[in-house]
């Protein structure tokens, strides 16, 4: 009997392991996923968005990149990173060897001295040139190493050159004071980029001479691109996508069932955020701080996240989301319960008349954007004390919008461009911010740059608490919600939990058939 049982137990290992592994036969066999995400652009200098960053992390090399999971930057295309000295003001790096363009030239240091240089002097009010603003110059030392000078201390410098905003180009076929404009990519990275159509499909073929920190290159991919989540959820039901993410409707996720057999479910945290953003320029109906505290008192974020999102976000309560270092609830210390009687104080106190009349701004199209604009229409509304015209936009036109100061308010998800607490800083709160609102204040700049200058991050805890009780009092945002990451895929398609976790990088590559 014993004899009999050990066979049986191997019998079963046996044909579990077979399951494991790839299927030879589905080697060559493209994986299909869908998102509702959308690129800007198909050139780095141009873009600072999720979509669009989702693809530059498959067919551009950076520097240094991220595990899955990780808070510390690997080496890429560098063979290895480090500051000079303890200023934290010189960082140089060494490029690996035998990397090179579909050209078939070489990479070298001027390339990425070119692709740095470009972000900046480009400047694309769309752009991730704000990540770089403590970038001073760089240099090309020799073929192999490239030095970055900073302008003062930044120990987020090597997080910042991980990201999207880092993607090194050609610089034979990108032009340096302009954006590429045709649908072609010239990179690195693990996937090289066959065919490509706004707005409908990114055909993705493994390079074959990727030269980096991962092992090997992924299958064949096909990125499709759906205008709304209803046309992603669609598509999944009639098997059209294999990997369905970012993202299905809160009525589909949250009603997953991880043991579904015919389905592959992973749902993990995420540093994700949305914020209600509010534009604090002279002339802007929200120009005044107490009538952007007003609101504040009038936002029901568990309200939101259980009516729009169906328990598929947390609220958030703060600038910086949870799992963060820093991490406060600042709008809940300030305002712990929605208070039409306050915010009536407040607006008295301003002199405004009332109500007060704005307009609200959301992606058309992007996941639940219209359900959450007309939500927070009706709670604002429903005091008496504001009345809101919400607008859609196509996606595009809503991010020039935003950039050009053009609309009262909009609301926009934040995805995390690296682990550390200083992606929810400048570029959500400083001076010149991306999110544009016109908010400056001196302090909160100064905080920024101080946090940047301790190498343990652990460190810079303080700062940003004072951050999130200046922003909390001065109100440019509202924090409403913390996404939790879901991927869908057919019961045959393995790798679905390592895809993204709220840090930029769409492994892509991690995909695989079982």
């Amino acid at each position: 009997m014993r004899i009999l049982v050990t066979l049986l137990v191997l019998a079963v290992v046996g044909i579990g392991g077979r399951q494991l592994l790839p299927s030879q036969g589905n080697k060559d066999r493209t994986i299909t996923v869908g998102t509702t995400d959308a690129v800007t652009a198909l050139d780095p200098a141009g873009a600072y968005d999720a979509g669009s960053w989702a693809l530059f992390s498959n067919v551009f090399q950076t520097l240094l990149t991220f595990e899955p999971g990780g808070v510390e930057p690997v080496p890429d295309a560098a063979r290895s990173c480090g500051f000079e000295g303890s200023g934290l003001k010189t960082y140089r790096c060494t490029l690996r060897t035998g990397i090179t363009f579909p050209s078939g030239r070489t990479m070298t240091a001027e390339d990425v001295k070119y692709s740095f240089d470009r972000v900046k002097k480009i400047n694309s009010a769309v752009g991730p040139a704000s990540l770089f603003a403590t970038l001073a110059s760089v240099t090309a030392d020799d073929a192999h190493t490239v030095t970055f000078h900073l302008s003062s201390a930044d120990a987020t410098f090597p997080l910042k050159a991980a990201t999207g905003a880092g993607s090194i180009v050609d610089r034979e076929k990108y032009p340096a004071g302009a954006l590429r404009t045709d649908a072609a990519v010239d990179g690195t990275g693990p996937y090289t980029l066959t065919a490509y159509t706004k707005g409908e499909k990114a055909v993705l073929a493994p390079n074959g001479h990727y030269e980096g920190y991962l092992s090997g290159t992924g299958r064949p991919i096909e990125l499709r691109y759906y205008a709304d989540s209803a046309k992603l959820d669609q598509a999944w039901k009639d098997r059209r996508i294999d990997v369905a993410t970012r993202t299905l409707p809160p009525r589909v996720l949250s009603a997953l069932n991880p043991s579904d057999p015919d389905q592959r479910v992973t749902e993990s945290d995420s540093a994700e955020t949305r914020n209600l953003y509010l534009n604090t320029r002279s002339g802007s109906p929200l120009h005044d701080p107490r009538v952007r505290r007003a609101m504040a008192w009038l936002v029901d974020r568990e309200q939101l996240a259980a009516s729009v999102y169906q328990g598929t976000v947390d609220p958030l309560y703060s600038l910086i989301p949870t799992g963060i270092t820093g991490h406060t609830t600042s709008f809940f210390d300030n305002y712990p319960a929605r208070s039409a009687r306050k915010a009536r104080e407040l607006l008295t106190e301003a002199g405004v008349s009332l109500p007060v009349r704005f307009t609200l701004g959301y992606g058309a199209g992007r996941g639940a954007g219209a359900e959450e604009a007309a939500e927070l229409k009706k709670q604002l509304e429903a005091s008496g004390l504001f009345r809101v015209d919400v607008k859609g936009y196509e996606w595009t036109d809503f991010q020039q919008r935003w950039a050009a100061g053009k609309m009262d308010a909009w609301a926009v998800g934040w995805v995390a461009d690296y682990p550390d607490p200083d992606t929810f800083g400048a570029a959500l709160v400083g001076t010149g911010s991306t999110m544009s609102t016109g908010y400056s204040n001196k302090l909160v700049d100064h905080l920024v740059l101080d946090s940047q200058q301790f190498a343990d991050r652990s460190r810079a805890a303080k700062d940003f608490k004072d951050i999130q009780a200046d922003v909390a009092e001065d109100v440019p945002l509202i924090p409403l919600w913390q996404r939790k990451e879901y991927v869908v895929s057919t019961e045959d398609v393995g790798g679905g939990q390592y895809l993204t976790d709220g840090t930029g990088v769409f492994r892509l590559w991690r995909l695989t058939w079982i």
